[in-house]
């Protein structure tokens, strides 16, 4: 399987904490079957200020990263990417290093979770013109999406894709975020399921339990949100819905 979302580089944000912390997740990661990893640190989020590395220590930390995993015997590979916090500013960022998954032409994007802003179609919308497809993170935690499922559509319709947390499916979000990540499988309007993994205890990888549980709702077609579509992602093709 394959996971492009989580938090596994060290004392960046609110994933992980340490090195040691990072190899114990890389442990149950392969240990659910996940051999690529896109790492997506939280990229200008108001809340963790990462803007004190430079972009040479943050890949750094990648490398770095990977060499432990190596000297582990854990066989996964790290993909470079984030968690781009939505501002206006998105179209303008978009070339700057870790933006995208693999500096490619998909962008991870989240919101507020009680605040999706009305200039989010235009932007999505240029951004999608300029050749950057969104991915919009777990949408089924946003508090509007969750009263109006309309949301979903409109981004699907506007040529996004749709990320669900594992964690939600599961039911470890929240009792609303799990009824709107069931609907969003069941309409098959999900492409990427991802872990969002945080640390080794309450927020570990738990993608192997949510893509059985996708797969009780959806059959086989549960094998597209953590093998084909994060693969096509990843090796930057092109997915056309």
């Amino acid at each position: 399987m394959i996971d492009i979302h989580n938090h596994i580089l060290p004392n960046i944000d609110d994933g992980s904490k340490s090195i040691e912390m990072s190899i114990e997740m890389m442990r149950t990661a392969t240990e659910q079957g996940i051999t690529d990893i896109v790492s997506t640190f939280h990229y200008q989020h108001p809340m963790f200020n990462n803007t004190n590395f430079s972009d040479d220590e943050i890949f750094q930390l990648y490398m770095d990263l990977q060499k432990e995993i190596d000297k582990n015997n854990i066989n996964i590979k790290i993909h470079v990417g984030c968690e781009v916090f939505y501002y206006d500013n998105l179209l303008s960022i978009r070339k700057n290093k870790f933006v995208t998954i693999g500096n490619g032409k998909y962008m991870l994007i989240e919101f507020y979770p009680n605040k999706i802003p009305k200039s989010q179609k235009q932007v999505l919308y240029n951004l999608k013109m300029a050749g950057v497809t969104p991915i919009i993170a777990h949408p089924e935690r946003y508090r509007q999406v969750q009263n109006d499922i309309n949301y979903v559509l409109d981004w699907l319709n506007s040529g996004c894709l749709i990320q669900v947390d594992a964690g939600s499916l599961l039911g470890q979000l929240g009792e609303k975020s799990m009824k709107a990540a069931k609907l969003i499988i069941e309409n098959l309007w999900c492409q990427i399921l991802g872990s969002d993994a945080h640390n080794n205890s309450k927020r570990n990888f738990c993608l192997k339990d949510a893509y059985n549980c996708a797969k009780g709702l959806i059959g086989n077609k549960a094998d597209w949100l953590v093998y084909d579509y994060p693969k096509i992602i990843i090796e930057g093709g092109t997915i056309s819905l």
